[in-house]
């Protein structure tokens, strides 16, 4: 088995910094006492005159971070916005109210920052991993994981085939080691982008490589953790058969109202407890909806009915992130259970509200909730890339298969997505 302490190496090696210059880039002397408590932050950005009277003031502050107009323009960098994140007709929060208060905002230039990304199912391929084989500890990472599952990982990534690949059981472990080991490829080419990781993220399984490379877990406790998580939703979709769709929308799409439409349809067909939801929010005009295939079905037949652009069938053997889930939660929590959980080390976003952990008590809550809650991509960008007008943008690094997550960013934020490179693995 591979050692603990030898993986701690790679996956936080930004511990390198000196504590003194770590500290010191988050908070000014002048200023730490301000971020102890940073909703409190928020809550007082404006000063308070003294001489007026209590009340007073509290409404004047409850009016003014109440919502405005539309009128009123947005606090941003709105110009780098592929589009809005306020649909036309919505209130446009105040300043205040701004996505980036959940993000971390070191006080340095967010060019000498970055920020680490991990795909998620469905990126996978023939063949991935054989650009890290160079880098003797990823050779290591493989014949460890395959210790653990039981089977030669490293040969179903490199030989396939597809068709064995694609399966919920296997992809899931495959991407989270080739992520992971996309780390150690990108240590050796660019040490700074790990030594000044400020920030990451994950997509659905990809959370776990995320929280894996900010410590919270070893790496053979993150390959059984997957494992088996893989293994109750393999199951959870053959108790309930579903599926999931790509559906593109236009701001007068009526997509909840074909959801509950769709599941009045099941209902009429028989099926008690209909699932029709969004699973995955992807960007402004594309989320993902998952649930019973006859759900799938309705909504195919009647897209232009509720103004739908267009619908496209994922190649997946389950409603993922939906109710459906349901039943994967229990023996994965139990298996949570039993590992000890480190505070992560950096920010970690979570998938469930896009909003970075604060430790590891809300790791382990949040972690069996993901199976079946939404993933909010969507959100988690905007929150880690709202920038006021003119601000620099942090390097971002998606380590994994595929260039999803890339592409993805490019819809909802052009300018962050500029600064953002694959990692070929």
């Amino acid at each position: 088995m591979v050692s603990i302490t030898k993986y701690q190496q790679w996956y936080c090696c930004f511990r390198k910094m000196s504590s003194k210059r770590f500290i010191s880039t988050l908070f000014s002397a002048s200023s730490k006492s301000n971020y102890s408590n940073h909703s409190t932050q928020i809550r007082h950005m404006s000063i308070i005159d003294n001489s007026k009277n209590m009340n007073e003031t509290d409404v004047k502050k409850l009016l003014e971070d109440g919502t405005v107009p539309e009128e009123s323009s947005v606090i941003g960098d709105t110009e780098n916005w592929t589009t809005s994140p306020y649909p036309k007709g919505s209130y446009v929060p105040h300043k205040n109210q701004s996505q980036a208060q959940h993000a971390l905002r070191p006080k340095v230039d967010p060019k000498e920052t970055s920020i680490l990304m991990f795909p998620g199912q469905g990126t996978q391929f023939v063949g991935m991993g054989k650009n890290l084989l160079v880098f003797p500890q990823v050779v290591e990472m493989f014949n460890a994981a395959s210790e653990i599952l039981k089977y030669n990982l490293l040969k179903l990534c490199l030989e396939g085939p597809k068709s064995k690949l694609d399966q919920t059981i296997y992809s899931q472990p495959a991407i989270l080691v080739c992520s992971l080991g996309a780390i150690e490829k990108l240590k050796e080419e660019q040490p700074s982008a790990i030594e000044n990781c400020m920030a990451a993220a994950g997509y659905s399984v990809g959370e776990f490589a995320a929280l894996t490379f900010a410590g919270c877990f070893s790496f053979e406790q993150a390959v059984s953790l997957v494992k088996i998580r893989a293994e109750a939703m393999h199951y959870a979709s053959e108790i309930e058969p579903g599926g999931m769709a790509n559906i593109y929308i236009r701001p007068d799409s009526k997509l909840n109202y074909a959801m509950k439409m769709a599941r009045d349809w099941c209902l009429d067909k028989g099926i008690e407890k209909p699932v029709c939801s969004i699973s995955n929010y992807l960007n402004p005009d594309c989320k993902v909806v998952a649930g019973h295939l006859e759900a799938l079905k309705y909504l195919e037949s009647n897209l232009k009915q509720y103004n739908l652009r267009k619908m496209q069938r994922l190649n997946v053997s389950g409603a993922f992130h939906t109710d459906l889930m349901r039943p994967a939660v229990e023996p994965f929590a139990a298996a949570l259970h039993n590992i000890k959980i480190a505070e992560p080390l950096i920010a970690v976003h979570s998938n469930i509200d896009g909003k970075r952990y604060q430790n590891s008590a809300q790791v382990f809550r949040n972690l069996p909730k993901q199976i079946y809650k939404p993933v909010k991509w969507e959100q988690t960008l905007h929150i880690l890339y709202e920038r006021p007008v003119g601000s620099n943008f942090p390097d971002t690094f998606e380590c994994g298969p595929g260039s999803t997550l890339r592409s993805l960013l490019k819809t909802v934020n052009s300018k962050a997505h500029s600064t953002c490179k694959n990692i070929d693995i």
